[in-house]
């Protein structure tokens, strides 16, 4: 009997589809901290994904004195920002003589699995690097990264629909080495412009819990911390992660080989208030296709996505830079 192979590739896909979701999260320094925090919040649809925040606009508070009369008047303090859905989608596809040159069902599924594995791990390292983006490639349709969510310069722009330019309560924190910190960055000087950036974001218990690096920050930190060093958790250095504490933040470096962070950057992030929204039926799925063409003997499916990274507090963001 004939094998099915559009059959066998859905079937396969189908099968991986959690673990490809599961993958992608979890093999992200980013993504993983969302998850391990409850961040990761899908969407079940809209035009846009809503993301309520909290921004200071109470008027009421009143020091009074017997029965003085008590200010009653309204306060609007929470409001949502709208970021856009965005989609992004790979395909995976057999052809008719690769069929028959590995038939046998185990052998279709071996290769299925092995283009399927391809798959993950190319959409694993563009989602990577989309996490650090500004979320202007391909006309607008990246997904909103750290360039734009804690951006060099906080003072412009538009992010959820809301203008940085006229609300600086939407601002996040940004300390540049030389014009704020007075010198080029070094294992001399990483630690007074890490403390001036992270003193900016501590509002009580709130306080940066994540901070993401370049090898080249990176570096300059691990030196600069060389006598007291240690890895966090067991479970973050078996994950693969090279990481350091301050503070009590994680230091999770994300550079060299493969690595997303923009060159001379790190990251001071409060994960109570950044957060990945995917919808509910698009996480990293399979979608679409069967036959490539009527008149080609091939098919293919699709693994895809569709949400955003959101921001609900960009106070209590920072990020530290040299270039």
């Amino acid at each position: 009997m004939a094998l099915n192979y559009s059959d066998i590739l859905t079937t396969t896909l189908e099968n991986r589809s959690a673990v490809t979701a599961d993958n992608i999260s979890n093999n992200n320094a980013l993504l993983r901290a969302l998850k391990k925090r409850g961040r990761i919040k899908p969407v079940d649809g809209g035009h846009v994904i809503l993301q309520p925040i909290s921004y200071p606009g109470n008027n009421t508070f009143i020091r009074y004195a017997g029965y003085e009369l008590l200010n009653v008047s309204p306060s609007d303090v929470i409001t949502a920002a709208e970021f856009d859905h965005k989609q992004a989608a790979i395909s995976v596809s057999i052809s008719g003589r690769e069929l028959l040159m590995n038939s046998g069902s185990e052998k279709v599924i071996d290769l299925m699995e092995t283009r399927i594995e391809n798959a993950e791990a190319d959409f694993q390292n563009n989602i990577g690097a989309d996490l650090y983006s500004n979320g202007t490639a391909d006309n607008g349709k990246q997904i909103g990264g750290l360039q734009l969510l804690v951006a060099d310069d906080p003072t412009t722009g538009t992010v959820g629909g809301i203008s940085r330019v006229n609300y600086d309560f939407w601002r996040n924190q940004k300390f540049q080495c030389t014009s704020d910190g007075g010198s080029a960055p070094s294992a001399s000087n990483i630690l007074r412009m890490m403390n001036a950036l992270y003193n900016r974001l501590v509002r009580g218990t709130d306080k940066p819990d994540l901070i993401l690096a370049d090898d080249e920050f990176y570096g300059y930190f691990e030196s600069a911390m060389q006598a007291i060093q240690r890895v966090t958790s067991s479970t973050d250095a078996d994950a693969g992660f090279v990481t350091l504490k301050y503070k009590g933040a994680d230091v999770v470096l994300d550079g060299g080989v493969g690595g997303a962070c923009p060159d001379k950057h790190m990251y001071m992030l409060n994960t109570r208030y950044l957060h990945w929204r995917p919808h509910k039926d698009r996480n990293m799925v399979p979608f679409g296709g069967d036959r490539v063409s009527a008149n080609q003997d091939a098919v293919a499916k699709f693994i895809g996505f569709m949400g955003n990274a959101t921001l609900s507090n960009a106070q209590l963001q920072g990020v530290l830079f040299a270039n």
